[in-house]
């Protein structure tokens, strides 16, 4: 399998195990068309126009807002025109890449698993585009005009699984997911082996929302956990997140390990850390090669080095959070520092188990 000339920091071209994200939009909305409205044709036929055409919601104070983000930002930077999709009905990925191709888009990013044929069926039609596909699976044989992305969270994951079994007074610690997947069931595996090498008794709870964009079944299942003993949770859900950070905000002691720095706000004295994948810095890293020479298609593996993925305590819940919980979290950092040194290094290997 062939690679672009260069990597990520903290990226390799590999095959990775699946992509861990495989979400389905509900139903079809206007704002596809919306998106699709305006592009200016006389831009992009000459390469101006760069795309993100996603499958989950604005608003999710995670992964699509941070694409969103960076994509306008780098836009702005290259003098180009960006244009967001929303495509919540995957019968229109093929008709929006179409689309897209036709109208002479410079790149179009675009998101998760599900779009993984439609972005085959079409890519080849137009060369002249680039196509990158996060949270992507490799294609074999890879297309020249597409380049997928893979992220090895459950890495991060497991420093959560150590951090947590650290600062649980109960012995308890859950873990939420918005559907079980092979890769998020690797994510919560990840989190029982850590928490057993601290303390083989530690008690770990895994449950998955059926859904990346349902923050009240997130508070329900959270509020059961908490009710239940757990005094930590590690999120996995995307806008879910919201309803699980609200549920941790309504009891005294108890920890959210959230996924996105902008869920600090959600519940400062809750939101103890984050998973980090930051998807917009990923989205601009890839963007930035596409739109330089000798880039080609092929796969990146994405691991703990280079920032995109990361554990990082919040600095808020340190200034905000129980002073007692803050202090400790402090105390048993260094733990979580060594262990991420030792699997960069290659000195701690963590299995990535997708069965539950």
């Amino acid at each position: 399998m062939t690679s672009r000339n260069e990597q990520d920091p903290g990226s390799r071209v590999t095959m990775p195990r699946m992509s861990r994200r495989g979400l389905i939009g509900a139903s079809a909305g206007m704002a596809v068309f919306a998106g699709m409205a305006g592009l200016p044709r006389g831009a992009a036929a000459a390469g101006k126009v760069i795309a993100l055409v996603h499958t989950q919601a604005a608003g999710d104070n995670g992964p699509v807002d941070s694409m969103i983000a960076h994509l306008k930002r780098l836009a702005a930077e290259k003098h180009m025109t960006a244009r967001t999709i929303y495509a919540s009905d995957p019968a229109t990925y093929e008709s929006i890449f179409k689309s897209l191709g036709a109208a002479g888009a410079a790149v179009v990013v675009t998101t998760f698993n599900e779009v993984a044929q439609p972005l085959k069926a079409v890519a080849p039609q137009y060369p002249h585009t680039k196509f990158i596909q996060i949270f992507g699976d490799p294609i074999n044989p890879p297309v020249p005009n597409i380049v997928t992305v893979s992220y090895d969270y459950y890495l991060g994951c497991y420093l959560s699984g150590l951090f947590g079994a650290r600062m649980s007074k109960s012995g308890a610690l859950g873990y939420i997911g918005g559907a079980s997947l092979p890769p998020l069931n690797a994510d919560l595996n990840a989190i029982k082996a850590a928490a057993a090498s601290v303390n083989p008794a530690i008690k770990v709870s895994g449950a998955f929302a059926g859904s990346f964009q349902d923050p009240a079944k997130g508070h329900q299942i959270a509020a059961q956990m908490f009710q239940g003993g757990v005094d930590y949770i590690q999120t996995d859900s995307a806008a879910t997140d919201t309803g699980i950070i609200q549920a941790a905000t309504e009891g005294a002691g108890r920890m959210v390990s959230a996924i996105s720095k902008q869920q600090f706000k959600l519940g400062p004295k809750a939101v103890i850390a984050i998973v980090k994948l930051d998807f917009g810095l990923s989205l601009a890293t890839q963007v930035e090669r596409a739109l330089a020479a000798g880039w080609t298609g092929g796969h990146v593996a994405t691991d703990l080095k280079g920032g995109i993925i990361d554990f990082e305590l919040s600095d808020v819940f340190l200034k905000e959070g129980p002073p007692d919980l803050a202090a400790k979290a402090k105390q048993v950092w260094p733990a979580v520092t060594q262990a991420r040194a030792d699997i960069i290094a290659g000195k701690l290997t963590v299995p990535f188990d997708t069965k539950l």
